[in-house]
């Protein structure tokens, strides 16, 4: 992708997907490769996966590459079903994107996940790229009503999902409970458990569950931020889901659905509101970003305008914000203007004044989805346009500037950089239950094959072990080779 100059950042919401599917896009993407500027970024493409992939065995401890025949554009991790001694087996939620000949879907899958140091080197170095791995096998299929922009896990139990859609509803889904269904080009819709209503336009990306209370949190085009106990279910199954009716644009049956309302709606945005996210320790306090390329913190407890403002916190579209687990004084955000920004919110005002802690600068494209790690407080990903999906270490940053290292392909903070997708990287997810491993998913609409790619992924840990530990190790090896040598 052409890089847009930093002094005229695109002004646009996220992307959405390409909607077609891997076959229907090869004669396009062969036509593409004949056109010049095509022909350009794609050898630029190929030269970079190509040097990626040579050094796989050496970068990553195991790997899995998993082709998608239509764009998911969300992945997240769901509960371990299965402890077994080399892999355990866990839930993925992934969807499919369709251009309507085949219904939108949500996906469960069931994934073997190699535990560290068990996968051999030749095996993790001969993937197949045009195939679906034996690692990931489909559960159940949810027939969604409407393309699934997001999808996000409840804490509380990982079997209830909520879903983003085009509509301004939020969806509630049951996985255990839901049938298992065919997805084929006329069959009914699956029916959510629960239907969240409160948005007055479409909410199509900001989604959040919090990890204290089972709460929703939601961003929609109508420029607010809406929050839900699904608590409150408990107390209104018999309530009249005839309130839905006047949303405009649902794809909901307002009938078939029973549904609650909002604890809460926000005001203090001035454009659609890209994601939200939860402080981790509270159900009442948040942050949100938008196209008003503002961060904006809240508490409920104090009523529904903003705590601190934040604005111009990039000079482009915020699309991704991510509050720190570890230390709940760090907040990430990135942008349309190819950065991450990292705030403190103890230096935040109330008049909006604030500069970030650190600025991260690695992408070439729009960045997508920041997400910090659950495995080490300075840790976190980031994922773009441009394919990469980066991993950064803020307490790195610091070092290399008394290192005094001017080296321009290495950018501050920034220790391991995963280029196994070749399109941009609409989403990925740490895994909790395995903190170094993460799934990803790209959009392959403007690539050869289109379609989308899952890669689920685990570096090697003589990255990101002390340093000490590691040389101890490696010197134990080569003492142990220098023995074998002799004999």
């Amino acid at each position: 992708m052409d890089a847009t100059p930093l002094s005229e950042p695109r002004k646009r919401g996220r992307p959405k997907g390409s909607t077609k599917s891997k076959g229907d896009k090869e004669k396009e993407a062969s036509a593409k490769r004949r056109g010049t500027g095509g022909e350009k970024r794609n050898a630029a493409l190929d030269e970079r996966y190509i040097h990626w992939k040579q050094l796989v065995p050496v970068l990553y401890d195991w790997f899995s590459h998993h082709n998608l025949v239509w764009p998911s554009l969300s992945c997240r991790w769901g509960p371990i079903v299965d402890n077994g001694t080399y892999k355990d087996k866990q839930r993925l939620y992934l969807s499919e994107q369709t251009d309507q000949t085949v219904p939108n879907t949500l996906i469960i899958a069931n994934c073997d996940i190699v535990k560290p140091r068990v996968a051999a080197e030749n095996h993790i170095a001969n993937f197949n790229e045009d195939a679906r791995s034996p690692f990931v096998k489909k559960y159940k299929t949810i027939i969604h009503p409407g393309e699934v922009n997001r999808i996000r896990e409840l804490p509380q139990n990982k079997n209830i999902v909520a879903t983003h859609t085009d509509c301004p509803e939020v969806l509630i889904w049951d996985i255990e409970a839901q049938p298992n269904r065919n997805a084929v080009l006329g069959a009914a819709e699956s029916r959510p458990d629960l239907v969240l209503s409160g948005h007055q336009d479409n909410a199509e990306f900001a989604l959040a569950m919090c990890p204290a209370e089972p709460f929703v949190l939601s961003g929609g085009k109508d420029k607010s931020v809406v929050l839900w106990s699904i608590q409150d279910h408990v107390s209104t199954l018999a309530t009249d889901a005839g309130q839905l009716t006047g949303s405009a644009g649902s794809v909901v049956k307002a009938a078939d659905n029973s549904s609650i309302g909002s604890r809460g709606v926000f005001q203090g945005h001035d454009d659609t509101v890209e994601d939200v996210q939860f402080c981790p320790s509270s159900s009442q306090q948040f942050c949100s970003v938008g196209d008003d390329s503002c961060l904006i913190l809240w508490d409920a407890r104090i009523g529904c305008g903003p705590v601190v403002k934040v604005e111009k916190a990039h000079n482009a579209d915020l699309h991704c914000v991510d509050w720190n687990s570890h230390d709940e004084n760090y907040i990430l955000t990135g942008s349309a203007d190819r950065t991450i920004h990292m705030f403190d919110r103890r230096n935040l005002s109330s008049d909006g004044v604030g500069l970030p802690v650190h600025k991260f600068a690695g992408h070439t494209s729009a960045v997508l989805c920041v997400q910090w790690s659950p495995g080490k407080r300075s840790v976190f990903g980031s994922s773009a346009e441009d394919g990469l999906l980066n991993i950064w270490d803020y307490e790195k940053v610091d070092k290399k500037k008394e290192s005094g290292s001017k080296s321009p392909s290495a950018p501050p903070g920034l220790f391991f950089q995963h280029a196994g997708h070749r399109d941009k990287v609409v989403d990925f997810h740490w895994n909790v239950s395995d903190p170094w491993t993460v799934a990803s998913v790209s959009d392959d609409g403007e690539s050869s094959g289109g379609g989308g790619t899952l890669q689920i992924w685990r570096m090697t840990d003589l990255l990101y072990r002390p340093e000490e530990e590691v040389l101890e190790e490696l010197q134990k090896f080569k003492d142990h080779v220098l023995e074998c040598s002799k004999t």
